[in-house]
């Protein structure tokens, strides 16, 4: 662990976030990625270069288009923040070794379907299947190694889809969507069936915890349609770093 690395690091995920940012806007929208270029999404004006720098370029602004004066919302310096973190951290818990790329590649793809599904409730394909391609072709040079990632994408997706099929078939309504099932699939390429398993009892604990929270408030009712994967990427965040432990925590009790 040097300054220096966790500094560049730091930077790096800034800028990453910046691009997580457009991610977050553009995809849900079926928008191009690199074109047009970053601008003021109510006047359409093309963003300076410093009004594009991570954070700062916000509290420039004050969160305030110079041209028209439009809000710009505090989500994007907290994503560019939140990925900084991530990246710091990923290199605390990794080191300079291959699985800190994988898991920053990971940690990126995690902030974009948390974002995306707690705003709108869907889970781009366009970064779903890659992922679960990507996820296994690095799982054969690094942990959890293929065997544990082939069998994370089966399970992860299987299990996911049966629920969901269940529910239908119970309730003929549909309580899990597809993006969800796909999403821990590359959640179990990633992170392998073992950690894929602590990301969805993860995920479960902290959807319950939120939506008898809202009930129990008279934020919502019983059919009130939570972002599962929202929960699946916060589950999955922890579950790369600390699901080890948790395992060793749980299997515990049985010896």
């Amino acid at each position: 662990m040097t300054p220096a690395v966790m500094i560049v690091l730091g930077g790096l995920g800034l800028i990453i976030g910046s691009f997580l940012n457009v991610c977050i806007y553009r995809l849900p929208r079926h928008e191009s990625l690199a074109f047009p270029a970053s601008h003021c999404t109510s006047c359409g004006r093309s963003l300076s270069w410093y009004e594009n720098v991570p954070v700062l370029g916000w509290l420039a602004l004050r969160g305030r288009c110079r041209t028209c004066h439009a809000s710009i919302s505090p989500i994007y310096p907290i994503v560019e923040l939140i990925t900084g973190a991530l990246f710091v951290a990923a290199y605390w818990f990794f080191d300079l070794t291959p699985l800190l790329a994988v898991r920053l590649l990971f940690a990126a793809a995690m902030v974009v379907l948390f974002a995306i599904d707690l705003r709108h409730h869907i889970l781009p394909n366009v970064i779903t299947v890659p992922g679960i391609v990507i996820g296994f072709a690095c799982s054969l040079f690094a942990p959890p190694g293929w065997q544990a990632s082939l069998i994370g994408i089966a399970a992860g997706g299987g299990i996911l889809f049966a629920i969901a099929e269940g529910y239908y078939r119970v309730r003929h309504v549909e309580g899990l969507g597809m993006g969800d099932v796909k999403m821990l699939a590359m959640i179990g390429a990633f992170l392998g069936w073992q950690l894929m398993l602590v990301t969805l009892v993860l995920a479960s604990i902290a959807g319950s915890i939120v939506g008898i929270g809202l009930i129990a408030t008279g934020r919502g009712g019983m059919k009130l349609a939570l972002p599962f994967g929202t929960f699946l990427a916060v589950g999955a965040l922890v579950a790369s770093v600390f699901g080890d432990a948790i395992l060793a925590w749980y299997l515990g009790f049985y010896q």
